[in-house]
């Protein structure tokens, strides 16, 4: 065949190219069909559902924070409570759609109409730990997905016209919300027991979101400290929803569907605003006036650099009052905290005002371990007929150990011991115990019942109380001294290597050697509560509240109920006996009746002249703490069968000199004591114990404060005013 020529329709080559064309044919035609097919059923078959799911993501949700709970005192005041503030938020996901100019032209303009620098609003913009991004407050510590408020308790004025003008403000949105306020009815500050917020961080909302709890929200405010935190699930209550109706430029076309939120519970605490006051009052007074006395072993005043005050129901361990010196403004957290201001809060120059000295604090607690070491010594050999001599001054080694001041008192026993917190005394207690231990030869496993009495009186761990942070303190027995050479030995080992001959070098040297061995000195200096055994403020006050009720120790406690905004108790927060004191109760109601003594004929007395100690028995022991290096730390501790009292002011001198004063005007007014008379329904505090029941809410919501019965020598409580529930 020549070139040009057709194939014959019959040939081998003509029927293949016929087959792939067919072939061909068949696969468009099913492809068109399956196209088809799938069409028919997006469009017939699924057209309902996936209309419905077009409709979906023409919704957005916008979050309605729910109205954070109260927290109240026992009588229904307001000590934190929610308001409505006008806020402008900045969406950080619609800010990035615009270009780099157009950004900056619109936070420009938003800075000009709230009043904030430009370099503000744009700082607040930026992650915490984004490259640029300065230190927490001023960076954004939220979710990234949540609008941050750049701006808040701005006029309504401003926010309405950020509102209707919305195409010149896109991203930017203005709305109100609930931000949280503190009354402070009485003029309490009450900061380290109520706490603060602020925002939900992206880590917390992502482990929300994996634990399916709808409560934390991206725009969520939690709580940080106090019972802000401690309460805070069930304070911030469960959020709702707008459902907007948005076109394909995100304009709103309406509201399509909502979910209300629902509001935080009410916590109801143990504190007493009037109580409360008073305490913050006196202990400021203590600060100060030490500040303004002269400290005879420096030669200089008194820096009285911190200081706390605890007023304890021993009966079941509620928290009446609990105040820290120095302390700070808790609506400085509202709206955002500056640079300035966070900074102060973490100045060890300002004493660190967020640290909260009730709990936290941990110092040398003086005299006012007397009592406890008292009675684990009259439960292990010794007896209330016991004398031993309050010489001025006990040898141990080549030292000597003196009395306070050098007082002598001769043979005296525990109750005068107590009374005039005789050193010497109670150095022959615990040089006795170390002896009977084995002395140098003891092991960290040897018993020790002083040692073991200060644990049980609640000394060395936490207390249990309701709030964040607590520290444990420390006994600083055998086993703590073994443990802390371990860890510190190479240390001291390497500075005692350099020459020098100052304390720091000999001590490190001598460390080195055998810094684990508890010597007759660390015996006698841990009985009078010296040496390395630290406590808290709190801690003391349970051990004292032990002493009053007759041996139960209980965990303290701020909370008393939780309330729903209708006023239906929810959860009450019940007190809870933690242990009990391990001592015969004979021995405890021995030290109880000797530790009256001490504001009629002890070191105490010369505070307390004219007062009704007949018809208020005051028991009270005094202390006062010697910190190498510093000044004495003043600790005073005071109770009767309805209040334990205990204050202490860090580097401020003596116990009853320091907080005498300011501790018998305290006692004053819990017991409305006017110079000898104790006055009925008129005074200060009406009730010489706390209210047994909770306050109720009527139906307005307006928070009724409990009746209280008449108790002791105060009569009927007067009325209080009403205060608004959360609504």
């Amino acid at each position: 065949m020549t070139a040009g020529t057709p194939r014959a329709t019959g040939s081998p080559a003509y029927d293949l190219s016929r087959t792939r064309l067919v072939v061909i044919q068949v696969l468009v035609i099913a492809l068109m069909a399956t196209l088809l097919g799938r069409l028919w059923y997006l469009q017939v078959a699924s057209g309902d559902a996936y209309q419905a799911q077009a409709a979906e993501n023409a919704v957005r949700d916008v979050v309605v924070q729910p109205q954070r709970g109260l927290i109240v005192d026992a009588m229904g005041r307001p000590m934190a409570a929610s308001r409505q503030s006008w806020v402008v938020s900045v969406d950080r996901t619609l800010l990035a759609r615009l270009r780099e100019h157009q950004q900056d032209r619109l936070l420009r303009r938003v800075a000009a109409l709230v009043d904030e620098p430009y370099r503000d609003i744009r700082d607040r913009l930026l992650l915490c730990g984004a490259e640029g991004a300065q230190p927490p407050p001023r960076c954004w510590n939220g979710s990234p997905y949540q609008p941050v408020p750049v701006a808040k308790d701005i006029d309504e004025r401003v926010a309405v016209d950020i509102q209707e003008r919305r195409e010149d403000f896109p991203a930017v949105l203005a709305e109100q919300q609930a931000v949280r306020d503190y009354p402070a009815p009485f003029g309490i500050n009450a900061a380290h027991v109520l706490g603060y917020l602020s925002p939900a961080t992206a880590d917390e909302y992502e482990q929300a979101r994996r634990d399916g709890d709808r409560t934390v929200t991206s725009q969520s405010q939690v709580g940080r400290a106090g019972v802000e935190k401690q309460y805070d699930k069930w304070l911030r209550g469960v959020p709702g929803s707008d459902g907007m109706a948005v076109d394909s430029q995100g304009r709103v076309l309406g509201a399509d569907r909502n979910r209300r939120p629902r509001a935080g519970a009410t916590l109801v605490t143990s504190i007493d605003a009037r109580v409360q006051a008073v305490v913050e009052r006196e202990l400021k007074t203590s600060i100060m006036g030490a500040r303004q006395t002269v400290d005879e072993v420096t030669g200089r005043r008194y820096e009285a650099t911190s200081g706390a005050a605890v007023v304890l129901d021993p009966g079941n361990g509620s928290i009446v009052a609990m105040a820290s010196y120095p302390t700070y403004d808790p609506q400085v957290w509202v709206g955002g905290i500056s640079d300035d201001q966070l900074s102060r809060l973490y100045s060890e120059r300002a004493a660190e005002p967020l640290l909260s000295r009730p709990t936290q604090a941990q110092l040398a607690p003086g005299s006012t371990f007397k009592p406890f070491m008292a009675m684990g010594a009259l439960s292990n050999g010794y007896s209330p007929a016991t004398r031993l001599n309050c010489t001025s001054s006990f040898t141990v080694g080549n030292r000597a150990y003196k009395n306070f001041e050098s007082g002598a008192y001769g043979y005296i026993g525990f109750d005068r011991a107590m009374q005039v917190s005789c050193n010497t005394f109670f150095y022959r207690l615990g040089y006795d115990f170390w002896v009977k231990a084995g002395g140098d030869d003891a092991t960290v496993k040897t018993r020790d019942p002083l040692v073991e009495g200060a644990k049980s009186a609640g000394f060395g761990h936490e207390t249990g109380v309701d709030l964040p942070g607590e520290a444990s303190g420390r006994i600083a027995d055998r086993r703590w001294k073994m443990q802390y050479w371990k860890d510190n030995k190479d240390y001291y080992c390497e500075v005692g290597k350099e020459p020098g001959s100052d304390f720091l070098h000999v001590f490190a040297r001598e460390f080195c050697i055998d810094g684990y061995d508890f010597r007759a000195g660390d015996a006698v200096n841990f009985v009078i509560g010296q040496g390395d055994t630290i406590i808290t403020p709190l801690q003391l006050a349970t051990g004292y509240a032990a002493i009053a009720n007759g041996g139960t120790l209980w965990e303290p406690r701020v909370g008393k109920a939780l309330l729903s905004p209708s006023g239906e108790v929810i959860r009450t927060i019940k007190p809870k006996v933690r242990a009990r004191l391990p001592f015969p109760r004979r021995v405890v109601d021995y030290v109880d009746t000797a530790l009256q003594g001490t504001p009629v004929d002890g070191t105490l007395a010369w505070k307390m002249g004219g007062f009704p100690l007949n018809k208020v028995p005051i028991r009270g022991k005094t202390g006062t703490a010697e910190v190498y290096g510093k000044q004495t730390t003043s600790w005073l501790s005071t109770y009767t069968k309805d209040y334990v009292v205990v204050m202490m002011v860090e580097q401020g001198g003596t116990g009853s000199g320091t907080s005498g004063d300011s501790m018998r005007r305290i006692w004053e007014a819990l017991y409305g004591i006017d110079g000898e008379k104790v006055r009925p329904a008129e005074s200060l505090i009406p009730g010489t114990t706390p209210p047994t029941r909770l306050p109720s809410v009527d139906a307005r919501g307006l928070i009724e404060p409990p009746v209280i019965a008449a108790a002791g020598t105060s009569g009927q409580a007067a009325a209080r005013p009403s205060s608004r529930g959360p609504g």
